[in-house]
C-alpha cells in the first residue's frame, strides 16, 4: 500500500506541531530536550503504561552513582536521649550504572493510511504520538522484568525482550544480592505431587523465609506473578470449584495472593513470581540526555520517531526483594520426590 495523501498531510503537520511543541525547526534532525520540556516528556511515557506510575522512576544527574532512598521502608521514628533521633538510608554499596538505550517506534505506511482513513487530523497524530510513548513505556518495563546483560550492540531478533539491552531488577538480585533468589528446583502442582499446591504457597515461602520481618507487613508489599503461574492456580481453582463463588474467585486472580496484593506486569517471565514493594523497583535517567526525533523514512516505507537517552535500573533495598529463579520453577509433579532432600526455603 502506497502512502495516501491524506497520511502524508497528517504526517507533516505533525512534524510541525513536534518541533513546535519542543522548540526547535525541524523534529527530522536529532534534538536535544531540556528542562521544563524533559519532564513532560518523561511524564507523558509514564502516563502511557499504569504500571510504570507505581514503580519509582525518576532523573538522576550522574550516569554511576548511589541508589536513590525513596523513604518508604524500615522504622522512621523513635528517639535519641542526648539529642535527635535520626536514621541512615541502608543504602551503603547499592549502586546503579545507565547505559545508552536508543527506542525506535516505526509505523508502516499501511497503518499510516488506515489512521488517516479513519478518523480526524487530531485522532491521526494522537494515535502516532501515543503509539510511540506506549511502545517506549512497554520496552522500559520488558527490559527491567528480563534484561540480563548490556550489549555493544544488541540483538532484538534473539534477545526478544531485550535481555541484552540491560541489566533488569532480577539480574540486579541475582548477581548482588543472590541470597535473595530461591534457585532450587521447585514444583507447583496442585495435585499434591510438589513442592507447592498454591501459590498462596509459593509467596508465602518467599516472604517468610527471605523477605526480614521488617518488611512482612508493609502495606505496600506485592506479590508479582507471571500468567504461567497463574494459569496453573485458575485451573486448580476450576477444576475443584463446585460453587459459582468458587468459580468466581478463580477469575479474580491474581489480585491476591497469600494475603498480599498480586499482580501479573507486562512481560513478566511466566513461571517467575517476586515479593517486593513496588516502589523498591527503579528506572533512571540521566538529565539532559534525552533526545527525539521524528522522521518519514521513505525508503523503509515508514514513520519513525526516536528516543534516545542514558538509562539504567536500580533495587532500592535489595533486602526487601525475594524471587524464584523461574529457569528452576515447574509445573506439574516431582518425577523424582524420593532423591530431593533439600527444600525450596532459605537457610
Amino acid at each position: 500500500m502506497q502512502l495516501n495523501q491524506t497520511a502524508s498531510a497528517n504526517l507533516n503537520q505533525y512534524a510541525q506541531q513536534l518541533a513546535k511543541a519542543y522548540g526547535v525547526t525541524s523534529s527530522e534532525k536529532l534534538f536535544s530536550i531540556s528542562g521544563p520540556k524533559e519532564t513532560q516528556l518523561r511524564q507523558a511515557i509514564l502516563e502511557s503504561e499504569a504500571f510504570l506510575k507505581r514503580i519509582t522512576v525518576v532523573d538522576v544527574d550522574q550516569i554511576v552513582g548511589q541508589v536513590v532512598d525513596v523513604g518508604a521502608l524500615g522504622l522512621h521514628t523513635g528517639r535519641k536521649a542526648d539529642g535527635r533521633f535520626n536514621k541512615k538510608a541502608d543504602i551503603r554499596g547499592n549502586t546503579y550504572q545507565l547505559k545508552e538505550t536508543d527506542s525506535c517506534c516505526a509505523i508502516t505506511w499501511d497503518t499510516l493510511s488506515v489512521w488517516a482513513n479513519s478518523g480526524s487530523a487530531g485522532e491521526f497524530m494522537k494515535l502516532l504520538n501515543n503509539s510511540a510513548n506506549i511502545a517506549f513505556a512497554l520496552d522500559m518495563l520488558r527490559v527491567g522484568f528480563n534484561g540480563v546483560s548490556a550489549a555493544a550492540t544488541t540483538d532484538p531478533d534473539t534477545n526478544t525482550n531485550g535481555e541484552d539491552v540491560n541489566i533488569g531488577w532480577q539480574q540486579i538480585i541475582a548477581t548482588k544480592s543472590p541470597d535473595q533468589i530461591c534457585n532450587l528446583d521447585v514444583y507447583l502442582d496442585y495435585a499434591g505431587g510438589g513442592d507447592y499446591k498454591t501459590l498462596d504457597a509459593m509467596a508465602s515461602d518467599l516472604i517468610n523465609n527471605y523477605i526480614p520481618a521488617q518488611f512482612r507487613s508493609h502495606p505496600g508489599l506485592t506479590v508479582l506473578v507471571g500468567a504461567d503461574l497463574v494459569a496453573e492456580e485458575s485451573a486448580r481453582i476450576y477444576d475443584n470449584a463446585d460453587k459459582p463463588s468458587e468459580k468466581k474467585a478463580a477469575q479474580q486472580l491474581p489480585f491476591s495472593i497469600a494475603g498480599r496484593p498480586a499482580v501479573v506486569p507486562p512481560f513478566f517471565p511466566g513461571k517467575r513470581m517476586v515479593v517486593t514493594i513496588l516502589t523498591n523497583l527503579h528506572i533512571y535517567t540521566q538529565k539532559g540526555t534525552r533526545h527525539r526525533k521524528a522522521e518519514h523514512v521513505e525508503d523503509r516505507k515508514t514513520f519513525e520517531n526516536t528516543y534516545l537517552r542514558w538509562e539504567g535500573y536500580a533495587v532500592g533495598n535489595h533486602k526487601c526483594y525475594a524471587g524464584f529463579n523461574e529457569a528452576k520453577v515447574h509445573i506439574g509433579a516431582d518425577p523424582t520426590p524420593a532423591s530431593i532432600t533439600d527444600t525450596p526455603s532459605a537457610e
